[in-house]
């Protein structure tokens, strides 16, 4: 993978990238408030911060669990104080971002395709990646009977949530490591890359109309569930086996206004993503808990202890990878290299880090000046 450096050449005009969705998790688009039930309690003596509450925007996904897990428990409200945290959830990456560029949220958990694409349509004027959330929990899964090995591949249908999402970028550029020629735009070629919703990915591969995915969980094990291999952990292509698949994002405007806001969460991130790696399997159940709540339906056991175990769940941004899969869509052909320096501001974090007693961690020199 390639290694982090400052960037400085000129973005392409960004009229096709404003209709190309990079998101996380490709389901539907926009946004839906949480109910009363979602929203931590507020101490009635409790002191407020600088403002009267912070709108916080996640997906109903596994690879959010910091934010799932830290609503359902109380553990970012009770770093709040009197500073109600208000919930929306989102779908979709585009929708994310536009909501924070609107104000209608905050401070969100995201993608780094989508943190990037914002970032860069915005000429780095609306976002700032604060923290990290999450690593790992991506696989390439297939149908044992169609593929035996990676040779195999050639010729098969392979799904993605999304053109140009975080997948499908990796997808794409692990093709061209191969040796294959795929049009990014089409999918077509060596590999037929097939753009598929995951919430109907799984039924498209019980039909017989996919061969694989490479695909976040739990949607790679409701695959394996199905009688899906798993061929490729994404992990295993990284330095340490870690890379970026959440981050936490906040408004550049409510980060000047409210920094002790901010901070506040981020305490409150860390001690939930401590309180996760402590006690995993209560933490498995509190996500799965408020994925129930958000979506009515719990995730069984054979798809989520799998997809858990996958996941890590750390405060690093792992600022590093997130400019290698910058280069990736570069070399895919779907974004001119942006300049991505000062996209992170990780003073606040590292802040709440060191207080907690904990490594800081760094920004692979993009950080903000």
């Amino acid at each position: 993978m390639s290694a982090a450096r400052p960037r400085t050449a000129a973005l392409r005009t960004l009229a096709a990238l404003a209709a190309l969705p990079l998101l996380l998790t490709a389901c539907g688009y926009g946004a839906e408030s949480t109910d009363d039930d979602q929203r931590a309690k507020v101490a009635a003596d409790a002191e407020k911060l600088s403002a009267d509450e912070v709108k916080i925007g996640y997906f109903p996904n596994l690879t959010h669990a910091t934010a799932l897990v830290g609503v359902q428990e109380g553990l970012l409200q009770k770093e709040l104080g009197g500073t109600e945290i208000k919930t929306a959830t989102f779908n979709a990456g585009p929708s994310e971002i536009e909501a924070l560029n609107a104000g209608s949220i905050d401070i969100g958990w995201i993608g780094p395709s989508p943190a990037i694409n914002g970032y860069a349509k915005s000429g780095g004027k609306n976002l700032r990646i604060v923290s990290g959330a999450a690593s790992g929990g991506v696989k390439l899964v297939v149908n044992p009977d169609r593929v035996k090995s990676v040779a195999d591949l050639k010729g098969k249908k392979i799904a993605t949530p999304q053109l140009g999402n975080t997948q499908d970028v990796a997808f794409l550029n692990w093709i061209a490591e191969q040796g294959w020629k795929v049009d990014a735009e089409s999918g077509k070629g060596d590999v037929s890359v097939v753009r598929s919703d995951n919430k109907v990915t799984p039924d498209a591969y019980k039909a017989g109309s996919l061969d694989g995915a490479w695909v976040p969980e739990p949607t790679a094990s409701k695959l394996v569930a199905e009688g899906a291999k798993v061929l490729l952990d994404e992990a295993d292509l990284w330095p340490d086996k870690k890379f970026v698949i959440t981050n936490i994002i906040v408004s550049q405007s409510f980060l000047k206004e409210h920094p002790d806001v901010v901070e506040a969460v981020l305490r409150g991130s860390v001690k939930t993503n401590a309180w996760i790696n402590a006690n995993p399997e209560k933490a498995k159940a509190s996500a799965n808990a408020a994925l129930e709540k958000l979506s009515g339906k719990a995730l069984p056991a054979e798809v989520l202890d799998p997809a858990w175990k996958s996941i890590a769940f750390l405060d690093d941004p792992l600022a590093a990878t997130l400019d290698a899969q910058a280069d990736h869509a570069v070399k895919a052909g779907l974004l001119e290299q942006p300049d991505l320096n000062g996209i992170y501001d990780l003073a606040p974090l590292n802040k709440v880090l060191k207080a907690e007693g904990e490594p800081t961690v760094d920004d692979a020199g993009l950080g903000a000046k």
